[in-house]
């Protein structure tokens, strides 16, 4: 390996005494595609396989904790069926050595019917079509222990850990949201009280560790630093809840970008990047994750010494590099592909899915020597 490269390979400890053994992570990579029940299927399984040898942590991707949170084909974490499937995800990552947390979620406004085995829709604020309603105080309530009984599963199936999904426009970040949440009761109206759920849920998975005496089980917490809109997240905001969050029993921090180095939309000095204003907040009282659009070894060596984070989380270069650390540790760095090859379409091991948005040329996936990019993301 060049040894400019070494830093990447460094350990670190985490507040609760567990090692990670270097400084890559792997993001939580949506591959739209389970079983009827959130089942791995064979499609999951091929994908998966040898996909993060030599990673430090494995981000399991979106995994439901209660059936009217479903918004897209993926992994269930709400009943003790569930648990073989839990096994099996956690025997893979391990087996590929990496430590595994699972990213528990729920689509909130974003659940599509078809798919939520006959739950009824809710969400933080009802739609004036009715075709989701105003979730009451209790059902709040009942969601933070739905949280925390898919934290007790993922225990019980062998994880390492779980991170709390609050990013990405869904169910907890639309709590947090102002333009998405409207409540005028204890789960909303102000910054402090649209703060609360996602401060309720890390305290329920906590109490939940506390249950089972394991403070080895690992807590993070994602999120997306700004919206667009009027009454979208501002970073001032988002400050806010890094200050909350970090006084929580959390292990880190990891949040979600498409470039690591997108400058600050309002709410903080629009010079700087969005990951530099978050580090300066979090001040070195928790380890910090960012991601966004690293593909080579270059760009994840020059990410992290930023300085701005102790980890950086890959996606897509895992997508096009099924043997991404190999490649770098044998000194085969210039091998990294940064672009899909239709015409080796099947080294990649895509998932149909994952295939279909390839054609389409939708910026979620690398794009494509043939295609390139069609469709381009902003919202977050």
């Amino acid at each position: 390996m060049n040894p400019k490269y070494q830093p990447l390979f460094e350990p670190y400890t985490l507040n609760n005494g567990v090692e990670i053994k270097n400084r890559l992570t792997v993001a939580p990579l949506t591959i739209y595609d389970s079983g009827a029940d959130g089942e791995m299927t064979e499609a999951g399984r091929r994908f998966w396989q040898n996909r993060f040898n030599g990673f430090g942590l494995y981000i399991m991707p979106f995994t439901n904790v209660h059936p009217s949170g479903i918004g897209f084909e993926s992994p269930n974490a709400f009943d003790e069926r569930h648990l073989p499937t839990l096994r099996e995800y956690a025997e893979l990552a391990h087996a590929q050595g990496a430590k595994a947390v699972v990213q528990i979620a729920h689509a909130g406004l974003r659940a599509d019917p078809a798919m939520t085995q006959g739950a009824e829709l809710f969400a933080a604020t009802g739609d004036i079509y009715g075709r989701f309603r105003t979730m009451t105080e209790q059902e709040v309530w009942d969601m933070v222990a739905s949280y925390a009984y898919a934290a007790e599963l993922v225990l019980k199936a062998g994880f390492d850990g779980v991170e709390i999904h609050g990013a990405n426009g869904w169910q907890i970040q639309q709590f947090f949201s102002a333009q998405t949440n409207l409540r005028t009761d204890y789960w909303g109206g102000s910054l402090e009280k649209r703060m609360r759920f996602p401060l309720a849920i890390v305290d329920a998975i906590d109490a939940m560790r506390q249950k089972h005496h394991r403070p080895d089980f690992i807590i993070g917490y994602r999120f997306s630093p700004e919206e667009p809109g009027e009454n979208g997240i501002t970073m001032q905001e988002t400050l806010a809840l890094v200050d909350a969050l970090v006084e929580k029993p959390l292990q880190y921090l990891h949040i979600s970008l498409w470039d690591f180095y997108k400058k600050v939309r309002r709410g903080a000095d629009t010079r700087l990047t969005r990951m530099q204003v978050v580090h300066d907040k979090i001040n070195g009282r928790l380890p910090f994750f960012g991601s966004g659009n690293l593909y080579t070894a270059d760009d994840m060596l020059n990410a992290y010494q930023t300085g701005w984070v102790e980890s950086v989380s890959i996606g897509k270069s895992i997508m096009l590099n099924p043997n991404l650390v190999e490649l770098i540790q044998s000194g085969r760095e210039h091998e990294i592909e940064n672009t899909f090859n239709w015409e080796k379409a099947d080294d990649y091991r895509y998932t149909p899915a994952m295939l279909h948005g390839t054609r389409m040329g939708h910026d979620f996936y690398p794009p494509s020597k043939q295609i390139g990019i069609k469709y381009r993301s902003t919202h977050f």
